[in-house]
């Protein structure tokens, strides 16, 4: 069994920061691609970045050039940078990670952390 725990949401004013971070714990034998999703209030849930094994990145066009995504595969962990935020990025975001244990390969996600961006 794989469990994911984000944190490092919170409130904050248009045009702060925040860093998210989801660590992985459980039978883990190799991490693959790692991402962060968010849900707004009335939406579907949407990609925001991912990264993978060799470390390639992917981001949703209304994050580049704001939000980075990096890995710490001997820790287990996927972080999230996220700059100059806007207040239609209040969310939960939740973190997805595609790991193998030594007999399956299973995508796996995190409970969710709450960003509120407002002043």
């Amino acid at each position: 069994q794989v469990h994911l725990v984000e944190s490092g949401g919170g409130l904050v004013q248009p045009g702060g920061s925040l860093r998210l971070s989801c660590a992985a714990s459980g039978s883990i034998f190799r991490l693959y691609t790692m991402g962060w999703y968010r849900q707004a209030p009335g939406k579907e849930r949407e990609l925001v970045a991912d990264i993978n094994r060799s470390g390639t990145t992917n981001y949703a066009d209304s994050v580049k050039g704001r939000f980075t995504i990096s890995r710490d595969n001997a820790k287990n962990k996927v972080y999230l940078q996220m700059e100059s935020l806007k207040p239609e990025g209040t969310a939960v975001y939740y973190c997805n990670m595609d790991i193998s244990s030594p007999y399956t390969r299973t995508t796996y996600w995190g409970q969710g952390t709450q960003v509120t961006v407002s002043s």
